[in-house]
């Protein structure tokens, strides 16, 4: 038999449980909405190995089939003699309920079949259904002669949430490899009494050994022992927990549990695998689409990435030396959910010059967007240069699901560099060192891009060009110092640009973050040595420039790029950036960043004293600081580089960011000096660090406390380039899973790879790229 998995998740509490005896039809899990082609209590279906899940509005239906008379009856089908006689009905049986069905009148096969509802009782009848993770296209409903029963684009989704199912209380139906789960996610003081589960038309129900067995007349399902736990002062603590039945009601009896903490489910590293090329990979970043792939870009320095048949872009471009010692090109790799194959894998580039992805995301439709920058005069476009082009410039690239073709592919610039923070990391001599703005290696490189709702694409970056293509009537036309931020906003097939603004005072200004918010405006931030730096700053939390290099900012842009609105400096007397910005479900803006000095701690229970790592929410007119609070080691200087944020569902905060020395050993030409002294939680995937580590944080809602610490990486002290990235970003989804891109494995050693990835090993002996997932699961 297969397994089915229902897991109870609490934000206070945990309650795990695994349901024997079904199991999900395929390893991605789809719910399809109803648009009319089946009875109208029913929601959504999704099938199973043996029948299929109807989700309704108070709970969900499980229809179930004899295994052994199913195969028959599919045995039948195949032959193509079932169909002799009529139309196969198993699926309608399935709806009404339970009974024999006669699917092949002249074969003389018999389905037995029998459902049971799972209802939530005496539940909130009109919860709100949210849809999350569609997929990629859609399906057809022609069943019948009926032509109202009929219903075409139907859309399927990975995720459903049934809002306030109880006052306080949310329901999260999902699968993860291919098992169906789902969540009540219940918010701190809500109250457990409402909750009840009603188990309707089985057989039997019992308890056994603390496991709930649910009979029917064809399976037997058991639901295993709950389990729960909270995280109590940082430790894991286990709350015991167990069902308490009723008639056919079940509940939940807890001891030792208090409401007021949150849920914490152990993280899970779904993968990480190399790359697998033979020539040297560099790291830069990566993303996810809808169905869990995941997408690694870095450059590839000759002709050893490991392309697949049909790619864009199967030979190596090369191009001139900018520095690294030799040429490169893009090179992009999709992996499926664990990263047992390559979906793709192709290089990106022009014969002239050199390329590299600062950021990646997949739109509605599964197509990557890429945005980076080129020296190629030749880069593959799909339409003419826009402005002069110059040195570095500005690309973005869109490539369709299966990697063989763009469908959009544009070059920008000006006649100097674009798409450089300060400068190219890289010179006659090697690296370079911090300077203005770039504080961090990798920080040349750091740019976004986003897909708004319309699918438009929008790009936050940077110019140097005093010839920039800027738009007319835009809300900045000319650049005002030696470099401004740069807001890009292009149509989904990059065939025009919408506008280009430049953003930025009298002193250097870049943006590398964008958030979207419902009003159609545009959220940026960034940093900027600028005391004039633009936007409505009266009234904000902080009007004025802070002092020392640099300071962080945010500001509005309206829709069409005409005009600044609302915006505040975020820093101290140090030098402080923003390198992450989130929205939470009601507006709230949440920023991340380093500072030097000493970040205000604001209504906020966690903190760690003379920690250089921020993290703030703000209200949503910027006016006033919600909280913040700060995290890291009691040092000068920062720990690590951001190169995630997340704001969960829950509002729980997330960070990643990697620290150690890549040009000099110790690093200390940059800010982000050590990984050393950061906290770990005891679910931590590494609790020791060389130093040189990748770090992944985790804030509670309102800043009560660390969820989650935990290193990754090689464990090698004698390295002297430690894991990092050279630049971009990288993303968590909204579920808390980081995909995480690494250049990694520089100087030997051993890097954790997972079993069974197709990229076991590094075959370049030189850096490779590594990407890897993991579920951090705390929503």
């Amino acid at each position: 038999m297969h397994n089915f998995q229902l897991k109870i998740a609490f934000p206070s509490l945990l309650i795990a449980m695994l349901l024997t005896g079904m199991g999900a039809s395929a390893q991605t899990f789809e719910f399809v909405a109803n648009k009319g082609q089946w009875d109208s209590e029913i929601q959504y279906r999704g099938l199973l190995n043996n029948g299929a899940i109807y989700m309704h509005r108070n709970g969900y239906r499980v229809v179930q089939y004899d295994e052994q008379s199913l195969k028959a009856v599919l045995a039948e089908v195949t032959a193509h003699t079932a169909l002799a006689g009529g139309t196969m009905t198993a699926e309608g049986a399935a709806q009404r309920g339970l009974g024999k069905v006669d699917n092949s009148p002249k074969a003389g096969v018999v389905l037995p079949g029998h459902a049971y509802d799972m209802v939530f009782k005496d539940a909130n009848p009109k919860t709100t259904i949210l849809e999350e993770r569609p997929f990629e296209g859609y399906s057809n409903f022609f069943i019948g002669n009926d032509s109202t029963k009929w219903a075409s684009f139907v859309k399927s989704y990975g995720t459903l949430v049934y809002k306030n199912i109880y006052p306080g209380i949310d329901a999260r139906f999902y699968s993860d490899n291919g098992f169906v789960k789902y969540d009540l996610v219940v918010q701190p003081y809500a109250s457990l009494a409402p909750l009840a589960l009603n188990y309707e038309g089985a057989s039997k129900l019992e308890l056994k050994d603390d496991r709930l067995h649910v009979t029917t007349s064809v399976s037997k399902v058991v639901e295993e022992k709950p389990y729960s736990y909270q995280l109590v002062n940082g430790l894991r603590t286990e709350v015991s927990c167990r069902y308490e039945l009723i008639g056919n009601t079940v509940r939940f009896k807890l001891k030792g549990y208090d409401p007021s903490k949150i849920l914490v489910i152990d993280p899970t590293l779904i993968f990480a695998t190399f790359t697998g090329s033979t020539s040297s990979n560099w790291g830069y970043t990566a993303t996810y689409d809808a169905q869990g792939n995941a997408y690694a870009g870095g450059i590839c320095f000759g002709p050893g990435y490991p392309v697949t048949a049909g790619a864009f872009q199967t030979t190596f471009s090369g191009g001139a030396n900018t520095g690294e010692s030799g040429p490169f090109d893009m090179a992009i790799t999709k992996f499926n959910p664990t990263a047992t194959q390559r979906i793709y894998a192709t290089y990106i580039g022009g014969q002239a010059g050199n390329e590299q992805p600062h950021s990646l995301v997949v739109d509605p439709q599964g197509d990557l967007v890429i945005a980076g920058r080129s020296t190629s005069s030749n880069y593959p476009t799909t339409r003419p240069l826009i402005g002069s082009g110059g040195q570095w410039d500005i690309i973005v690239t869109k490539l369709n699901p299966s990697g063989s073709a763009l469908l959009g592919s544009v070059r920008i610039g000006g006649g100097a560099d674009d798409g450089v923070n300060i400068r190219h990391k890289y010179g006659g001599g090697g690296a370079l060192p911090a300077s203005s703005l770039y504080q961090n290696y990798g920080d040349d490189a750091r740019s976004e891009v986003l897909v708004d709702g319309a699918g438009n694409i929008l790009v936050a970056s940077c110019t140097r060009s005093n010839n920039f293509p800027f738009s007319a009537g835009a809300a900045q036309t000319t650049l005002a110092s030696a470099q401004d931020a740069l807001l890009l906003k292009f149509d989904g097939n990059l065939a025009n640009l919408i506008f280009a603004t430049a953003i930025g005072g009298a002193s250097d200004d870049a943006a590398y973050v964008l958030t979207l918010p419902s009003s159609g405006n545009i959220l940026v931030a960034g940093g900027t040595s600028s005391t004039d730096f633009p936007g409505n700053r009266g009234g904000s939390v902080q009007p004025a420039f802070a002092g020392s290099l640099c300071d962080g900012f945010i500001i509005e842009v309206n829709a069409n790029g005409t005009a600044f609105g609302r915006s505040t400096y975020i820093g101290t007397n140090g030098i402080d950036q923003v390198y992450g910005l989130q929205l939470d479900p009601s507006g709230f803006v949440y920023v991340t960043g380093q500072c030097t000095g000493n970040f205000g701690v604001r209504n906020a229970p966690f903190s760690q004293a003379g920690g250089k790592h921020f993290i703030a929410k703000l209200r949503p007119d910027l006016s006033a600081y919600v909280y913040s609070t700060v995290f890291g080691t009691n040092t000068p200087t920062p720990n690590i580089s951001m190169t995630a944020f997340l704001v969960d569902r829950c509002e729980n905060v997330y960070v990643s960011g990697w620290g150690g020395g890549v040009t000099g050993g110790t690093g200390s030409q940059f800010l982000n000096t050590t990984t050393n002294g950061l906290t770990v939680t005891p679910d931590a995937l590494k609790s020791n660090t060389d130093g040189g580590d990748f770090y992944f944080f985790v804030l509670e809602k309102d800043a009560q406390s660390q969820l989650f610490g935990s290193f990754f990486g090689q464990q090698n002290t004698t390295q002297v380039i430690a894991d990092h990235v050279d630049g971009g970003t990288s993303r968590f989804d909204a579920s808390g899973v980081i995909y995480q891109g690494i250049c990694a494995n520089c100087q030997g050693g051993q890097f954790p790879v997972t079993p069974g990835v197709i990229g076991q090993s590094n075959p370049s002996g030189e850096c490779n790229q590594a990407i890897i997932k993991i579920s951090l699961d705390l929503s």
